[in-house]
């Protein structure tokens, strides 16, 4: 069970006030807010142990590295990787996404084939994209439904031996859609094609088995997760991570440097050059210690219960439509009122100290699917309520009578 007022406690930042209104903070699939417990772990760190991590021998080096490598294995257990090295360390989805891209560059050959599907983020179709400008490889796409479900028949006719990489999301950050990747996976592998699941709108609902799913590749944000930006982590499995060439190269990602030649580090330091984000990265670790005191069952049960009352409400608004209406969805509704524009909706109920997010929320082919400029998204946490959906319906209505 879910102590609301117990867990809303833990969020200063929910106590603030926009524009002279109580914050409803409504825009959890861009980034999530925040506990003390968290802040109280960088500041900690900053406080305390402060210093550079792999390389001192002094006694805060050494406590510095002992956090740092026990949040890794937090990471690692939390997604059960088989191993604490297959976690790299990153600075985002995006980044750990970028570092297999471009590791694929010394792969993949003129005319390979490579999956995406139609509901990503653009981080999952850009680096592709990119890839294939330097590869000649070509990019074939899974088509989705009005209903924002991935076609999975058309998914098998594009398998094929040509296929060595598929690339999706586990939950679309624009419509909330959980999609099949237990299918996805098993069949791609069937066809000898390696698999990259994009974790980033997943993590904050769901905990991930690694292992159970037989994935490739897992990569995830830590600001989803109650963390901190600037952090997150590339799963890969190890006999993929020693395919990979290193992403960067620098300091900490080396075994022995000469002007001559330079042989590389272990796992997972291979990919991770330079000083990485030491007080996120143990922020990370916090996070996650939070979330799983509460409990992800938990924390799926009461945010499905947010999602459901939400429907229900905002489908009472004459003129509202809901893009994403898939019967397996997380806690996510994308909508529009009448021909209104999604940014004319955000921008009022803004001054109402109400955050949603506007536009096509970096998933702009779902918009063309739909012929339309954007949404207005509302996206729900495990501290939010339903007092405050009340007050987005309400903020919704003021809106539509003022734009009509």
């Amino acid at each position: 069970m879910i102590d609301i007022d117990k867990i809303r406690a833990d969020f200063p930042i929910l106590n603030e006030k926009v524009n002279g209104k109580p914050l409803v903070y409504l825009d959890n699939a861009a980034t999530s807010q925040t506990p003390i417990q968290v802040i109280n772990s960088i500041v900690d760190y900053y406080s305390k142990i402060n210093s550079n991590i792999h390389r001192g021998v002094h006694t805060l080096s050494q406590k510095a590295t002992d956090a740092y490598e026990q949040a890794r294995i937090k990471v690692q257990k939390h997604f059960n990787a088989k191993n604490n090295y297959e976690i790299i360390l990153t600075a985002g989805t995006t980044h750990s996404i970028n570092i297999v891209a471009t590791g694929f560059t010394s792969i993949l050959k003129k005319d390979d084939e490579i999956i995406v599907s139609a509901l990503e983020h653009h981080s999952n179709i850009v680096p592709w994209q990119m890839l294939c400008e330097r590869t000649g490889a070509i990019l074939k796409v899974i088509p989705m439904n009005e209903e924002g479900e991935l076609l999975m028949n058309e998914y098998n006719n594009l398998l094929s031996e040509k296929t060595k990489l598929v690339f999706v999301n586990h939950v679309s950050n624009a419509l909330g859609t959980i999609n099949p990747i237990e299918e996805i996976i098993k069949k791609a592998h069937n066809v000898g094609a390696a698999v990259l699941i994009d974790g980033a709108q997943s993590c904050p609902h769901i905990k991930p088995d690694v292992q159970k799913l037989d994935v490739d590749f897992y990569v995830a944000s830590a600001h989803k997760l109650c963390g901190p930006t600037g952090v997150g982590m590339l799963y890969g499995k190890e006999e993929w991570l020693n395919k990979l060439p290193p992403y960067q190269g620098g300091g900490e990602m080396i075994k022995e440097v000469t002007f001559e030649k330079t042989t590389y580090a272990d796992l997972p330091h291979k990919f991770e050059a330079g000083t990485p984000n030491i007080a996120g990265g143990i922020a990370f670790g916090t996070a996650l210690d939070y979330m799983n005191e509460i409990g992800f069952n938990n924390i799926a049960a009461y945010e499905n219960e947010l999602l459901t009352y939400a429907t229900t409400k905002l489908l009472e608004i004459e003129g509202l439509k809901i893009y994403g209406t898939s019967k397996n969805k997380t806690s996510v509704i994308s909508f529009n009122i009448g021909s209104i524009h999604p940014y004319d909706i955000g921008s009022i109920i803004d001054k109402l100290g109400i955050a949603v997010r506007t536009g096509h929320h970096c998933a702009q082919p779902i918009m063309d699917f739909y012929k339309i400029p954007g949404t207005v998204r509302a996206s729900f946490s495990f501290y939010n309520t339903k007092k405050e959906i009340e007050l987005l319906v309400e903020a919704l209505k003021r809106a539509k009578t003022m734009l009509s």
